[in-house]
């Protein structure tokens, strides 16, 4: 793996297509990276890797590209410029959609109940938003299993390995409880993380560790066409237009160790009582302003002390409903992950086709990958188990 530079160039974004059954001589590449990609935008440039057929696949094709070009929205959008459904290229594809959630009915009690959200979330603001400023600044989470703390880690070797999770299963557990996706999957990697953490050294199961959410602060739902994004009018206009949440990873108290849904309805809350936070515009807004006034490098600064300080990250993406194609080449998978960053730890996450690719890019000879995959699975099938045992609430 390359090593993540100054600084200034630290983070890369590395997206991973498995071309599945059919294996591909790679005579298109060049074709394809100089005539559709490229043109796409004139700052683009990109390393395009194709692997040779192995004994368990046909082929990947592996697309490098700098983060100064953009955010995970923006790149992804390029690439699915590139990208044609297999079934019908005539026909576009189509994305997850997020329900809205149901209006409450208004009634006499709603200005008291609009003046209490509005206090807390004047509370929960002023909190979250200092609590991420001196995380980006002066405090450190503990060293543990999946922080090593080292100096340099972003030049370090590094490990990239996947796993999958049915949505369908996932979207059971979700309509049991009756929370969300994002529940879910969160309550999943905190309770899967704990575990491996458990499992390399007991005392830090309970260690004060943070997950630092990367977000897209764009108030649009699904990818635009790269045309539409750099328009000046753009509702998701091209670029880095993003913003981090810290959020605690869940101890595992003896409670949690007993009852692992626990770790979901902990996820629950957490998320639930950030939606009533500001600190997420607000540190967009932050690194916006710290842009235009003070340029990139000291954007890229804080942005590395915020990860430095961090235990894991945490990132994820939603990808098409149907199977897509690369130059006629059905993609079998896909996944993308973060490199070059100074963390020990990134988890990221994609959906494609039904199915919940988790990847893990991990410091090589310091996170063993297979346990924390392991681990992982084992909370999975954990919460499934104990899910089975409550009535889904979507039939009644």
């Amino acid at each position: 793996m390359e090593d993540g530079g100054t600084v200034s160039r630290t983070i890369d974004e590395k997206l991973n297509f498995d071309a599945g059954e059919r294996s591909m001589d790679g005579s298109w590449a060049m074709s394809l990276l100089k005539h559709v990609f490229l043109p796409i935008n004139p700052r683009f440039s990109s390393i395009m890797k194709y692997i040779s057929p192995t004994s368990d696949a046909h082929g990947s094709v592996i697309f490098k590209l700098h983060h100064a070009l953009g955010d995970g929205y923006s790149l992804m959008g390029a690439l699915l410029s590139c990208l044609q459904r297999a079934d019908d290229p005539s026909l576009p594809l189509t994305f997850p959609t997020l329900k809205p959630s149901k209006q409450e009915s208004k009634s006499t009690k709603g200005i008291c109940s609009s003046f209490s959200w509005l206090v807390s979330s004047a509370f929960y603001t002023v909190a979250d938003f200092g609590w991420s400023m001196l995380k980006s600044s002066i405090i450190n989470d503990e060293k543990t299993p999946i922080r090593s703390g080292n100096v340099g880690v972003e030049f370090q070797p590094i490990s990239i390995s996947t796993m999958a999770f049915s949505i369908n299963q996932v979207s059971d557990i979700k309509s049991r409880l009756g929370v969300t996706i994002n529940d879910v999957v969160t309550g999943i990697v905190f309770y899967g993380t704990r575990l491996y953490m458990e499992k390399m050294n007991s005392k830090s199961k309970t260690a004060e560790s943070t997950a630092l959410v990367l977000l897209n602060t764009r108030n649009i739902e699904g990818y635009q066409s790269i045309n539409d994004m750099l328009n000046t009018k753009a509702k998701g206009p091209w670029g880095n237009k993003i913003s981090f949440l810290h959020v605690p990873i869940p101890k595992l108290k003896q409670s949690r160790s007993s009852n692992p849904l626990e770790f979901i309805w902990e996820a629950h809350n957490i998320i639930k009582r950030k939606k009533q936070s500001l600190a997420v515009p607000l540190t967009g807004t932050l690194l916006e302003m710290e842009s235009k006034f003070r340029g990139q490098e000291a954007v890229a600064k804080h942005i590395y002390g915020t990860v430095s300080n961090s235990s894991a990250v945490i990132s994820n993406l939603v990808g098409p409903l149907q199977q897509m194609a690369l130059a006629n080449h059905p993609v079998k998978g896909l996944y993308f992950t973060l490199a070059g960053g100074p963390e020990s730890l990134v988890i990221s996450i994609m959906s494609y086709m039904g199915v919940l690719r988790v990847t893990f890019k991990t410091e090589k000879d310091f996170i063993d990958e297979q346990k924390l995959k392991s681990c992982m699975q084992s909370a999975f099938q954990k919460i499934l188990k104990a899910t089975k045992e409550i009535p889904d609430k979507t039939r009644y």
